[in-house]
């Protein structure tokens, strides 16, 4: 197939009908055009509960036309299943076959999928390079309610995390498929038994050792029981199983940043950037990840990357800011801090003593000195003690590069006064 044909075509609307006339116009006029073969999905709503999902072994044209039924679910945030999420699913149906990958034209309700699907409005990852169709809305449009005849989607759409994982427990009565033992873990997570979720995500791993999915829930479970080396072996493992799934990822460089394994983090960001490349959190990481390899050229160009996708929110000003400190160009540093500051409704009381720094290094040590104590003024117990050890070990080392810097003694002096002896 000719790389100019984009591999994902959505059809969004309000009307079910339009929507599937819409779907098999575009797919009808891919498939004569490029001497593919139209193949129906089966309803998206069955999409999370089934594995394994069969691969297309040849060109075909691959149609659905109730999307939104896949993640039309009541679940939010972090614990929310990894098959209810289309990033994931659309990245099976897509996986490579042979020379001539498929095409997936999706149609489904537009509302349902920008209420679910922030990478779809954000046109990121998967999303970025589909061909998209938003049919204009009639007065007339409708689309009929989602059937409620499958268990654990049903389950899935109940309104409290309780009655969610009651229900799903009780679908294990039918069989511990790995889909099932899926859905309860996830629901296990959101009541916090993290001992439950893992137990039955073992298992899960045990029957279907190739599904990226279950490695995914598993590692989630890892991170929230804090050990990194297992989830990052989870999602290594994930990552092998999908490799177009960018989530898989993501976490996985996250868990090796947090052992330190650096470079290694680094390599697994490059991967996500090069599936998610509008990603600000991507460059992000990559940004941390080259400020503690030492390089500070490239750091400095993905921050300011972040803060041009991300332009309201100040993690990537902040960021910035401590790279052009440690390169030494203090003045560019405050800037970046205060443009944090700006964006920061909080006003992040630690960024406000690093801005403090900065402003001392540049050459304001009165601003500094009232910047640090309005900040530490917001701080109380061991964190603040901490910040404040931090802060006085930074200015050492500052005066100790820059013995010539004025104003520094009285800053120095506050912060002693501040310090426990053990920090003086």
């Amino acid at each position: 197939m000719p790389q100019e044909v984009p591999r994902l075509h959505l059809v969004l609307g309000d009307d079910a009908r339009r929507v599937r006339d819409e779907v098999s116009r575009v797919a009808r006029a891919l498939a004569d055009t490029h001497g593919l073969t139209e193949l129906p999905l089966p309803s998206a709503a069955s999409w999370p509960w089934h594995w394994p999902r069969p691969t297309p072994a040849a060109a075909l044209v691959l149609t659905v036309t109730d999307l939104h039924l896949a993640v039309e679910t009541a679940q939010t945030g972090s614990t929310r299943l990894v098959t209810t999420q289309l990033p994931f699913l659309l990245a099976e149906w897509l996986l490579d076959a042979g020379q001539r990958p498929p095409v997936v034209v999706a149609g489904g309700h537009h509302a349902t999928l920008d209420a679910h699907t922030p990478e779809l409005l954000k046109r990121r990852g998967l999303f970025r390079q589909a061909a998209v169709t938003c049919l204009d809305p009639h007065p007339d449009d409708a689309w009929p309610p989602p059937d409620e005849h499958h268990a654990l989607a049903a389950a899935m759409r109940l309104p409290t995390a309780e009655t969610r994982l009651q229900a799903l427990v009780a679908c294990l009565a039918d069989g511990r498929t790995p889909p099932r033992l899926l859905a309860v873990a996830s629901a296990c997570q959101e009541v916090n038994d993290l001992d439950s979720a893992g137990r039955d995500l073992d298992e899960a791993c045990r029957q279907a050792p190739d599904w990226a999915a279950a490695w995914f829930e598993r590692g989630k479970v890892w991170l929230r029981a804090d050990d990194m080396a297992q989830a990052a072996r989870c999602f290594s493992e994930a990552a092998r199983c999908l490799p177009a799934f960018a989530g898989a990822w993501g976490n996985l460089g996250a868990a090796l940043g947090e052992l330190d394994r650096t470079s290694e983090a680094l390599q697994a960001f490059t991967h996500l950037l090069q599936l998610d490349p509008l990603n600000p959190q991507a460059h992000n990481n990559v940004g941390v990840v080259t400020r503690e390899l030492g390089r500070l050229s490239e750091s400095e160009a993905a921050f300011r990357t972040v803060t041009t996708l991300d332009p309201e929110r100040p993690y990537g000003y902040y960021n910035l800011g401590h790279t052009l400190f440690l390169q030494g160009r203090f003045r560019a540093s405050v800037a970046a801090y205060e443009a944090g500051q700006g964006r920061d409704p909080e006003r992040n009381p630690v960024q406000g003593t690093r801005l403090g720094l900065a402003l001392l290094a540049a050459g304001d040590p009165i601003a500094a000195l009232t910047l640090m104590q309005s900040s530490a003024a917001q701080l109380s117990g061991a964190y603040r003690e901490q910040v404040l050890a931090d802060t006085s070990a930074i200015l050492w080392a500052l005066v100790s590069q820059q013995p010539g810097l004025a104003g520094w003694e009285p800053v120095q002096q506050w912060l002693q006064r501040q310090l426990p002896a053990r920090h003086a």
